[in-house]
């Protein structure tokens, strides 16, 4: 590892599996102290155990205001303040019918992929501006770019997060905060089976068609992604929605 982020604190949400996992180890092996965020406390406890003492876990529903505040006061008193954000976490409906996704589902779509990153932009960029400035970084999705059919709501929320991203950051730039989007293409995680509806070896083969490269997309390659654009090498990349995603949205 190079130390990329060496002296930099990163809080990383859905820390416990999947990109989020592989975001906070990669952070960590780069330098960076890391808050590794998760729903799912247990989770996120092993990923922070496994990093080491320059990880700490938090349990957070990214959808409450409170919780996202304990996250961010927790990189404070853990870490002395906050330099990138990772606003990863994520949820979705089973793949079908837009006429069949329930109203509490559909609430919780949004409350996840969207208020989430109202809620810790609102808790985060004053502890970003304290260090005069910072990154945020939104894992949106290729269904927001080029949507895929029976995941309609999850694709509008993920349409939410790249629009979001693009007018922060026109709004933060003047307070030297770069806001971009990740826009993975389905991966190896455990959304996936959501994603396809069923994880069968012929709907496997139907999503990896439409990837010229071949293959889903990995934790490894959303991670190498996020660190460049949290790194000084992009320091002059802002409002990106960068496609990780094999040539999907080509």
């Amino acid at each position: 590892m190079s130390g990329r982020l060496a002296g930099k604190v990163a809080i990383v949400t859905g820390a416990g599996s999947g990109f989020g996992e592989g975001i906070a180890k990669l952070f960590a092996g780069e330098g960076a102290s890391v808050i590794a965020a998760d729903i799912n406390g247990e989770a996120a406890q092993r990923v922070a155990g496994e990093i080491g003492p320059s990880a700490a876990a938090v349990t957070a529903d990214v959808g409450k205001r409170a919780d996202v505040e304990a996250m961010c006061q927790a990189a404070q008193e853990r870490f002395g303040g906050l330099d990138i954000l990772v606003n990863n976490a994520g949820y979705t409906h089973r793949n079908g019918s837009l006429m069949e996704v329930d109203e509490d589902t559909f609430d919780k779509i949004f409350a996840v992929n969207a208020k989430a990153i109202y809620l810790a932009t609102q808790a985060a960029v004053p502890m970003l501006n304290a260090r005069g400035g910072g990154v945020i970084l939104n894992t949106a999705s290729t269904a927001g770019l080029r949507p895929r059919p029976g995941l309609t709501w999850y694709n509008a929320s993920k349409g939410w997060a790249i629009t979001a991203t693009k007018s922060m950051a026109v709004e933060l730039a003047p307070d030297n905060i770069r806001v971009n989007a990740l826009c993975p293409v389905a991966g190896e995680t455990g959304m996936l089976s959501m994603f396809m509806g069923e994880d069968t070896p012929e709907k496997r083969a139907q999503f990896v068609a439409s990837i010229p490269l071949g293959r889903l997309s990995q934790p490894r390659d959303i991670a190498n992604a996020a660190l460049w654009l949290a790194s000084n090498e992009a320091e002059f990349i802002t409002g990106v929605a960068l496609e990780v995603d094999g040539g999907r949205c080509i």
